[in-house]
């Protein structure tokens, strides 16, 4: 509650909490535009594959050109300003970098630069939940092991859920589910970045305005994100994942309370306990007013009849039986709220989200008719969509995670809407994302034949 309090403290010390960016894009550029009026925030310096791009979207959120004129990255830190290059090395490695924020969006890059991030004693950030979904806690449980933090990134909707789940139980409530809202019908699974305007409810041009990249925006809208932020919840909070992976049931934000029971109560859920995705849109593509499309939520009971008694007392929201309510924001801004994390981290040591559990994948399933030699684009393109599976089925049967799923090769043909296994593909076993999800999988399900 009171981390703008302790900001302006480490702003009047002139000891700035001191932040690393690799990757200026969209996520990035909206923390960008937040930095300059943050106190107690020096942000070092940036990486980026392109540092010109890099500087034009310093000029779009509205920086000065002298904030970020510095030569390096030791006369940003003496001079307060940012260095803007291409090494991600040399800016993990720096010595008066604190804290690195991955923003890259490649869960490939991501593993690399959170482990070189380990290495040199840098907590992380880690805004690319794409990694986080196919080996965050393994990337967890080595910043442990280094005496560092890993986080999820606040702003992002997988940080936010966690917070209402902390809070239900920090509050003594059973949770029943959580999730995120999101805009669903089945046949986006098979959008491509050549139609997902159209679908999201943007033209061109104002994709173009914004600097929107259309393979990530259509991540979201093919099911990828929402299985990808679903694992990283499942996994942050101990939920478990629906067996037949998400039904984004439809609703309003009045209607979770009653989708989000077990089908033996009336609701949507095989048991209690698991994560899902509501929908804003009706089967027929119609919309749902109230909804939480851009929002999360947290489904609690109330166990007890003193309990249910004060819901209908206080005139709270519940399904017919007043036995279940939730907790939710309604949106969330994305970059422009990473600012809690780098504070939380900084000023209390504490993360805003940490995979504990291996309790959900995302696999990657075909889009259409996959043939030998084809070349996966990874999550958001023209090949694949990310399924949500429970963990232990997708070990067991050999699913290929979501997060691997790019740049290699079909081996034997994949027909449409089927998930694909490691011997559908040639990886190869000497790349480090490989390896370290095979650790984890070893360290968290050993029992699992591979």
């Amino acid at each position: 509650m009171n981390l703008y309090t302790k900001l302006r403290e480490r702003e009047a010390s002139g000891t700035p909490l001191r932040i690393g960016l690799i990757g200026a894009g969209k996520f990035g550029s909206m923390y960008l535009a937040q930095v300059p009026r943050t106190p107690g925030v020096h942000l070092v310096g940036i990486a980026d594959l392109s540092p010109t791009a890099a500087c034009r979207n310093l000029a779009r959120v509205g920086w000065p050109e002298e904030r970020y004129g510095a030569s390096c990255l030791d006369e940003a830190f003496k001079r307060r300003t940012t260095h803007v290059g291409g090494d991600w090395e040399a800016l993990i490695a720096h010595p008066e970098v604190e804290i690195i924020v991955e923003c890259t969006g490649n869960p490939v890059a991501a593993v690399e630069h959170c482990l070189a991030a380990f290495r040199h004693g840098k907590d992380v950030i880690n805004v690319t939940v794409e990694a986080d979904a196919f080996c965050g806690p393994l990337l967890a449980l080595k910043a442990r092991q280094a005496g560092v933090i890993y986080s999820l990134a606040y702003g992002d909707q997988p940080a936010l859920a966690c917070e209402l789940v902390d809070w239900a139980r920090a509050s003594g409530f059973p949770v029943v589910a959580a999730g995120r809202g999101h805009k669903w019908l089945p046949h986006y699974r098979e959008s491509t970045p050549d139609t997902v305007w159209d679908f999201w409810g943007l033209t061109a041009e104002q994709a173009e305005r914004g600097g929107l990249n259309p393979k990530m925006f259509n991540a979201f809208l093919d099911g990828s994100k929402p299985a990808i932020e679903s694992a990283a919840i499942a996994n942050a909070t101990g939920l478990e994942a629906p067996e037949e992976g998400l039904a984004f049931p439809p609703g309003s934000i009045d209607d979770i309370p009653t989708l989000m029971r077990p089908r033996s109560e009336g609701g949507v859920l095989d048991r209690k306990g698991l994560v899902e995705v509501v929908s804003c849109l009706r089967p027929d593509g119609s919309q749902i007013p109230y909804d939480i499309r851009k929002g999360v939520w947290v489904s609690i009971e109330a166990d007890t009849d003193y309990i249910r008694h004060c819901f209908e007392e206080y005139k709270v929201v519940t399904d017919p039986g007043g036995r279940y309510m939730c907790l939710y924001k309604r949106w969330h801004l994305i970059g422009l709220e990473l600012g809690i994390s780098v504070a939380s981290i900084g000023l209390r040591r504490e993360p805003t989200g940490v995979a504990t559990f291996f309790n959900a994948d995302v696999i990657a399933t075909a889009k259409r008719d996959l043939r030998v030699g084809e070349i996966l684009d990874g999550e958001g393109g023209y090949t694949v969509f990310g399924k949500l599976a429970p963990a232990k089925t997708s070990l067991a049967t050999g699913f290929l995670p979501l997060g691997l799923a790019h740049g290699i090769e079909i081996k034997r043909p994949v027909s449409k809407d089927q998930s694909l296994t490691w011997a559908d593909v040639a990886v190869d076993d000497s790349f480090l994302a490989y390896k370290l999800r095979r650790e984890m999988e070893a360290l968290f399900h050993p029992a699992i034949e591979r």
